[in-house]
């Protein structure tokens, strides 16, 4: 089977070919939906941040926020790791089920983060300020609170990228994501796992780009939040 393995800088094959001989640099290239994931999972992740400021003034303090946040804390005590198996397992393979255990997990994360952060905000005396003038409630809102909000929501989902990523390469890994023959880092490494004993650079590569990638995203975060640290 991994006869038509063939080493880095082979003729035609920069970065060598995988167990079916196919180019492993088109398919490294191509092997990222966990970042796709990832985006569709944010865009989940912030709508559900932006209706919740929407209904801000009706939902604060009362029973329905309160509901929301308690259910929030169910899905928050379960380790992401577990809870990302167990709800892939049940919804079954594929990216559309990865998709939906990922938002799952990580928007219980985002929305501690967004009831603590609103918390701050709404006490602080620029929003007392801008009552005092007559500012509606929805100017408010959109004005001061998510003007202020947004920025360490955004720090904080930067870095759950790499995190998030991760954990897609691990359900991929497991038979619960991306299917084959698509190509995706999590699969090649399960697909290509015994032959690192023989050619060890088919599962390095992309163990590799996993790790470069979820190190940069890391990266990244910190540097936003330097900076954001230094605007303050």
């Amino acid at each position: 089977m991994f006869l038509r393995l063939k080493p880095i800088g082979s003729d035609g094959f920069v970065l060598g070919s995988d167990e079916l001989g196919r180019d492993m640099l088109s398919r490294l290239i191509l092997g990222g939906p966990a970042v796709a994931v990832y985006g569709h999972c944010s865009g989940g992740v912030r709508l559900f941040h932006r209706r919740r400021h929407r209904h801000y003034r009706r939902l604060y303090g009362g029973e329905t926020n309160t509901l929301i946040m308690r259910t929030v804390d169910v899905f928050y005590a379960f380790p992401s790791v577990l809870l990302a198996i167990a709800l892939s397992g049940a919804l079954g393979a594929g990216i559309g089920n990865a998709l939906l255990s990922l938002t799952l997990v990580f928007v219980p994360q985002v929305a501690r983060i967004a009831e603590s952060v609103t918390a701050q905000v709404r006490h602080m005396d620029y929003i007392e300020a801008a009552r005092a003038t007559g500012a509606s409630a929805f100017t408010i809102i959109r004005v001061q609170v998510l003007g202020n909000v947004l920025g360490p929501i955004f720090v904080f989902s930067t870095g759950l990228i790499s995190v998030c990523m991760i954990l897609a390469s691990g359900l991929s890994f497991l038979g619960l994501g991306v299917r084959p023959p698509e190509p995706e880092w999590g699969l090649m490494l399960n697909t290509l796992r015994t032959a690192i004993y023989t050619q060890p650079w088919v599962a390095a590569l992309p163990g590799l780009m996993i790790f470069i990638t979820s190190i940069s995203f890391n990266i990244l975060a910190d540097r936003l939040r330097t900076a954001m640290a230094i605007k303050e």
